[in-house]
């Protein structure tokens, strides 16, 4: 009974370890080189005579975001295609052949000529060795993926070259079904359209997570023990 539980024990402990080996996962934590820029300081105070004011109300300014906190449209427009196509051809032959020498007398003595005849029937024999390997191989991958939606992100920091790191989360429960979005990234002020939105292509160091969690995604995900078997299996 005490095998019988340690067993279970070691299963369960290698299929744990066997997930976290298998599932992928995405660190959204800032980049390093955004923790380390400082910050921009940024002086909120009023031209005077100026119609470019930088006040609540300014009689000429878009409704871009342009301070911390303020919100942007990411348009996350992705799309990828891969193709890869690859052979492996290997064959090799050996042969070998061991003969030994011949012995001959041309003399008239009848004695030598019965040993050297028996010489040759002693040494008389032959060796042949070959050997043929071959191993042959190919593959072929194709991968389209599309993906295109909309999540809006708020400004977590403006770095002392201009630039904006921005993070956005959204989550829907549809009829039991969670989808969680997030993403995290460093745009340029300069991109963002009139309409205060930006496509995801350009974004630096983008990182975009989509997810589903409920009753269709538990049933399109392997179990425990499949993961466990699939990890240790060799063939």
């Amino acid at each position: 009974m005490k095998a019988i539980i340690s067993v279970c024990l070691l299963v369960i402990f290698f299929a744990g370890c066997s997930k976290h080996a298998v599932d992928p996962d995405i660190d959204f934590a800032p980049p390093k080189y955004v923790e380390e820029m400082p910050s921009q300081e940024i002086e909120d105070s009023l031209t005077l005579g100026s119609i470019y004011g930088q006040g609540d109300n300014p009689l000429f300014a878009d409704r871009k975001a342009m301070k911390i906190n303020d919100v942007v449209t990411v348009r996350i427009v992705e799309s990828t295609s891969a193709s890869s196509t690859g052979s492996k051809s290997l064959a090799k032959d050996s042969q070998n052949d061991f003969a030994p020498g011949v012995f001959s007398y041309g003399g008239k003595d009848q004695n030598m000529q019965k040993l050297n005849n028996g010489m040759n029937n002693y040494l008389g024999f032959g060796a042949s060795f070959g050997s043929a390997t071959s191993f042959q191989g190919s593959g072929n991958n194709n991968r389209k993926e599309d993906f295109t939606t909309s999540i809006t992100a708020r400004i977590v920091k403006i770095m002392n070259n201009g630039n904006y790191f921005i993070s956005g989360k959204k989550e829907l429960l549809i009829d039991g079904e969670k989808q969680e979005m997030q993403i995290t990234g460093v745009i340029r002020p300069d991109d963002i359209d009139p309409t205060n939105m930006i496509y995801s292509t350009q974004i630096a160091d983008a990182k975009i997570l989509y997810k589903t969690e409920g009753d269709i995604g538990r049933s399109t995900k392997e179990g425990w023990a499949t993961r466990f078997l699939s990890a240790i299996w060799p063939f």
